[in-house]
Order: structure tokens, then sequence, then C-alpha cells
């Protein structure tokens, strides 16, 4: 009998409220351009803009991950409550 391939997922919202504003501030405290820190997040300068300014409705949490790691910050989003 051969069996069958079966995906379980899961999808878990959570507000921050200010987050955008924190990465923004983040930004400018740091050394490297827009450009360097949207290339190392691995998403393009307009999307960086749309997440600052909260126009994303909702963030995959690899891009918010890629989005500290490129500002070397932990911005303390967790689902873990």
């Amino acid at each position: 009998m051969t069996q069958c391939l079966m995906r379980v997922s899961l999808t878990i919202l959570k507000d921050y409220p200010g987050l955008g504003s924190r990465i923004k501030k983040a930004r400018q405290e740091s050394p490297l351009s827009l450009t360097e820190l949207a290339a190392r997040a691995k998403i393009s300068v307009a999307h960086w803009n749309r997440v600052e300014n909260e126009k994303v409705k909702d963030l995959p949490l690899e891009t918010l991950r890629g989005i500290e790691q490129s500002l070397n910050i932990d911005l303390g989003v967790s689902f873990d409550d």
C-alpha cells in the first residue's frame, strides 16, 4: 500500500503596534544604507519602506527575521505566549 503525504499547516497572526517605527529607528541608527540593509534582508527597498510605514498587512516571520538580522537586533517578536 502506498502512503500519501499529508501536510499540516499552522498560521498564527499577532499584532505588534509600532513595529514599523521601531524598524525605522533602528535603520536610521545603522551605519548601513537602506539599500544595503534591504539586500541583506533579501527584500526590496520598496518593500522595506512599506514595512516601516506599516503598509504591509501580514509580515512573514521569515522577512522580519531577515530585517532583524540585517540590523543586528532582536525586535522581541515571539509567539510563545
